[in-house]
């Protein structure tokens, strides 16, 4: 039997592009939608989807929480991010959620389908920039430890301390410190300035 793929990612260039290649190998058929939506509505309909390809910036993703969600209502499917590059830390938490790791949209389409079926043979994948990133942080980051990063990243995406506690099972109390800490090590005026230098710096 194909592999039976469920594609969610609101880029439809993209996606055509990656579906297109993906549904040209004679052991795999793709489906495709974008929205957190759609993901839950496919996975409901077609129990036997064996791989899902989520991206983190579609209409009705919220961080972990909605990746949670995917991974819970998606049974015997086995779930990657596919996405821009992510901190470690968000990652690491999403892999103890049971997401089987990330391919990153960079990567040239056909080693996508060398990852897919790594990942079906019970493999996690993990990009090798981020497995270095791991072991060593480097100084490009400006002193931010990774969980710092976390939270930069979320508030840069528009989640209040409270959504960020959320998803980090932590307190606003300590959400608020990481954001401090942020301001500090970044000499930001306020979480929007921290999220700007983040972006020109490309830390995020």
């Amino acid at each position: 039997m194909p592999i039976q793929i469920l594609l969610a990612d609101d880029h439809n260039l993209l996606a055509e592009a990656v579906s297109n290649m993906l549904n040209a190998q004679p052991d795999s058929e793709t489906i495709t939608t974008d929205s957190l939506r759609g993901v839950l509505s496919v996975l409901d309909a077609n129990p036997e989807i064996d791989i899902v390809l989520l991206d983190l910036k579609m209409p009705g993703m919220v961080g972990l929480e909605s990746v949670k969600t995917v991974i819970e209502r998606s049974g015997k499917a086995k779930v990657l991010l596919f996405t821009g590059m992510v901190d470690r830390h968000f990652l690491n938490s999403a892999i103890d959620l049971g997401c089987r790791g990330l391919i990153p949209k960079t990567m040239a389409l056909q080693s996508v389908s060398s990852v897919i079926n790594l990942v079906m043979s019970g493999q996690l994948f993990v990009p090798m920039e981020l497995a270095q990133a791991n072991n060593d942080p480097g100084s490009e980051n400006h002193g931010l430890t990774e969980k710092e990063l976390f939270v930069l990243r979320l508030a840069a995406d528009g989640l209040t301390n409270k959504e960020i506690a959320r998803d980090m099972n932590s307190s606003e109390v300590t959400i608020k410190m990481h954001m401090r800490s942020i301001c500090k090590k970044l000499n930001a005026r306020n979480r929007a300035h921290a999220a700007m230098i983040s972006r020109e710096r490309a830390i995020i």
